[in-house]
């Protein structure tokens, strides 16, 4: 049975609320976090992506027929302060993308259980609700508040909030973005900003921090 025919059966289970932040227009990795844990107390997998345990909550994604569009909060434990010190480093994370994905617990992979899952499916999920955060509107020791908004709906935000250049990272060498710790790589320990000299330092194969837009046509 599909999700659609699922949900009107009168336990059709736990849904299960998986959100991902995508912060790559900062030349960050995404992240993705789930409120809870799977059947043997780890984190949860969903079409083979791990969702790592993190306390989260979020409320304000229905859609009216009339008035103003959606603005979700997205409120995060600052517990450990990782929230705190990604803003700093990201600008409030003001223009990255926030998708929270839905499922039903019966169709979540088979890892999750101790027995397996034969009712697994990864194809069976709720279509995914996309936004980007707006701003910040709380932050202290315990939680940081995000207000979300739509692509269209996000106001005076640019998106990316970067200017797009193909081939000149904007991070400083060695700093915030870059994040480049290993050893010189020539006589006198620079970067050129291209995305060839990023693969010199980091490697051909590795997972580059770069900061430009080797996709785009031209600068602009």
């Amino acid at each position: 049975m599909n999700i659609r025919g699922a949900a009107q059966e009168l336990r059709p289970g736990a849904v299960i609320e998986l959100y991902v932040l995508d912060l790559s227009q900062f030349g960050a990795p995404v992240v993705r976090f789930h409120a809870g844990t799977n059947k043997i107390d780890g984190d949860v997998i969903w079409q083979g992506a791990v969702y790592q345990r993190f306390p989260v909550q979020a409320t304000g994604f229905e859609w009216k027929s009339q008035g103003t569009l959606p603005r979700p909060t997205l409120a995060v434990s600052n517990i450990t302060s990782i929230i705190s010190a990604m803003c700093r480093m990201y600008d409030d994370m003001v223009g990255a993308k926030v998708i929270r994905r839905r499922t039903l617990a019966r169709y979540l992979d088979a890892v999750n259980f101790p027995a397996g899952n034969p009712s697994a499916d990864p194809n069976e999920a709720f279509p995914d609700d996309v936004f980007f955060i707006n701003c910040k509107t709380r932050e202290d020791m315990e939680v940081i508040e995000f207000e979300l908004a739509t692509a269209f709906d996000v106001e005076g935000v640019q998106l990316p909030r970067r200017q797009v250049i193909r081939n000149a990272c904007p991070w400083k060498y060695r700093g915030d973005g870059c994040g480049y710790a290993g050893p010189a790589i020539n006589a006198g320990d620079t970067c050129d900003k291209s995305l060839a000299d990023c693969k010199a330092h980091f490697g051909v194969h590795a997972w580059l921090p770069f900061g430009a837009f080797p996709g785009a046509g031209a600068y602009r």
